[in-house]
């Protein structure tokens, strides 16, 4: 088995509206700085790849709307995402999304900033209000946000297995190497979308920053799937 390790600084543009803090039944605090999920970002890039590549409309499969599965060997989602147990022709999900937490290097740029700042300093409460366009009765309502130039650092690890077709022989076609640009892809279309609630108002807005290695990073829009390295991993 190969993989792909890389490294990516994540920063919110306008505003990830998100988990404020990580909490356990009876309400024990962990942590009380905002960090992103893996399985959001997961899920995200998955459900935007899927509606980029039509795999959201087949009702013969599950019905619109439905998370794509399939059995076929070449198909990106399902060989990059996995599918269930019971479905799976197509061995282990390639992707590995790592919880994005406050990046160090942001936080102590803050503290430089101001001394007393501390990671509650990083959420605000955001209101909103509908009005009843006949009685213009007010229904005020409010949420907790992370305030714009959010720093997160994550790690994605991209796992890469030597395929063989129904005869048993390496077919180079369905080399997992060639679906990465697929994972690429899906972090771009997060970049035009949003990331977290209320997107369509103004939150969600993030860049993503690669390390390459050597201290360089790179953007999505210049960054290439060869700029990335598979390193073997030894038995």
């Amino acid at each position: 088995m190969k993989g792909k390790r890389f490294r990516y600084s994540e920063e919110s543009k306008t505003i990830f509206s998100g988990s404020i803090y990580l909490s356990i039944p009876g309400s024990i605090l962990i942590s009380v700085e905002a960090y992103i999920p893996g399985s959001s970002l997961k899920g995200k890039i998955r459900s935007l790849l899927e509606l980029h590549l039509g795999m959201h409309n087949d009702p013969s499969i599950r019905g619109w709307g439905a998370v794509h599965t399939c059995a076929n060997s070449e198909c990106p989602v399902c060989v990059i995402f996995g599918s269930s147990a019971d479905e799976s022709t197509n061995g282990p999900t390639r992707l590995v999304v790592r919880d994005a937490i406050l990046d160090d290097d942001y936080k102590k740029e803050q503290k430089r900033k101001d001394s007393n700042w501390t990671a509650l300093d990083l959420t605000e409460s955001k209101y909103e209000n509908s009005i009843n366009r006949i009685t213009a009765r007010a229904n005020p309502r409010n949420f907790e946000r992370v305030v714009p130039g959010a720093k997160f650092s994550f790690e994605m690890i991209y796992r890469v297995f030597k395929r063989h077709d129904e005869n048993d022989k390496q077919n180079p076609e369905m080399e997992d190497e060639k679906l990465f640009k697929d994972v690429l892809t899906g972090l771009k279309l997060i970049e035009n979308d949003a990331l977290g609630g209320a997107g369509s108002r103004g939150c969600g807005q993030v860049e993503f920053k690669i390390e390459i290695g050597n201290g360089q990073t790179k953007s999505l829009a210049d960054i290439e799937s060869s700029d990335i390295k598979t390193i073997p991993i030894n038995k």
